[in-house]
């Protein structure tokens, strides 16, 4: 199937798409920020660049786009069209999160991945996200 774009739409499109503080992005930061928890984003310094690092913890959060991630969901899922760019993009970033996964880890630090579609059930993630970084200074000291 042909790209129902013209170039310059699909140049527009794909430019436009954020690589930092994204939407799903956002709701993580604003779930933890309510929840107590301080953090740190982007560290430069960590391999894969973390959404959000937990520094004293040495714990790093992604938050992924399904599409770009190669997830295994419905948002995941590759395009009809150039399939023959797309499918080695799409792999060649999933070899990559998990090669950068695995150089945090020799580091020393804990990594959690939340996917973009988990984001329709919050208090899920929001489990998750408690369950993974344990309690905040307030929880301790009551």
């Amino acid at each position: 199937m042909a790209d129902t774009r013209s170039p310059e739409q699909r140049r527009q499109i794909m430019r436009a798409v954020g690589t930092k503080n994204t939407g799903p992005e956002l709701i993580v930061r604003s779930l933890l920020h309510a929840k107590g928890y301080r953090y740190r984003l982007h560290a430069r310094s960590l391999p894969g660049r973390p959404d959000i690092v937990f520094p004293a913890r040495h714990k790093a959060i992604f938050v992924n786009g399904c599409f770009w991630h190669g997830h295994d969901c419905a948002k995941g899922r590759l395009p009809t069209s150039r399939l023959d760019y797309w499918g080695p993009k799409i792999e060649a970033n999933v070899a990559r999160d998990l090669r950068k996964l695995s150089e945090l880890e020799a580091l020393g630090w804990q990594a959690l991945v939340v996917w973009q579609c988990e984001l329709k059930d919050i208090e899920r993630v929001e489990s998750r996200l408690c369950a993974f970084l344990g309690p905040t200074k307030t929880d301790r000291q009551a």
